[in-house]
């Protein structure tokens, strides 16, 4: 069957108009109401996770939600209780610092990150008991010299203080720390351990 071609003189069809890309964010939201907008994207990303004001605020102003709409609903939602960036401060601290072994220093680079304010920080980091953070770092060094056992002294000591550093952990209480293990294990090494050997000057 021969195709129908299109009549003379008639108009062509002008080509559908592109629909602005949908973010996780902006999607399912209201338009025209910045404030409704505001309220669905901060719902929607509550809903996933706790977040911090200033994740909202950013995600608010990804999305275009003006300025002004996105202050009033984020402060609607801290009067609520919806927004508490000192209890998601303080749950930070305590999961991070058990799941994973972070140090107070750690922690506190990891909520400044978030938008965390400082006094809310120091207050969160203080719920740590110091002895509490001693007592996890000489878990973890004891965890990683036992898995480095038969091994070069050299090489042993290199790897537990390179784990401990990047945890947050000041070398001096990692450099002890290791010391400790390696007379336990009766380690004549032990008696020579000096910590400018391993450490780079920005680490000591």
């Amino acid at each position: 069957m021969a195709r129908t071609k299109q009549a003379s003189g008639s108009p062509p069809k002008a080509p559908e108009a592109r629909k602005a890309p949908t973010t996780p964010e902006t999607a399912g939201t209201q338009v025209g109401d910045p404030e409704a907008q505001a309220r669905q994207i901060c719902l929607r990303l509550l809903t996933i996770a706790p977040r911090t004001r200033a994740q909202l605020a950013q995600a608010l102003h990804r999305s275009g939600v003006p300025d002004e709409a996105a202050e009033t609903v984020l402060s609607r939602f801290a009067d609520v209780g919806l927004i508490d960036d000192a209890a998601f401060a303080r749950a930070w601290v305590e999961s991070r610092h058990y799941s994973r072994g972070l140090s107070r220093r750690s922690l506190s680079a990891e909520l400044r990150r978030q938008g965390v304010d400082s006094q809310e920080i120091r207050e969160a980091v203080d719920t740590l008991d110091p002895d509490q953070e001693v007592a996890t770092a000489r878990r973890l060094v004891e965890r990683k010299m036992a898995g480095t056992r038969g091994q070069p002294p050299e090489v042993r000591v290199r790897r537990a203080a390179g784990a401990l550093a990047r945890k947050g952990y000041p070398a001096g209480l990692v450099f002890r720390l290791i010391k400790e293990v390696m007379e336990q294990e009766g380690s004549a090494e032990a008696l020579e351990l000096d910590p400018d050997h391993y450490l780079d000057p920005d680490e000591a």
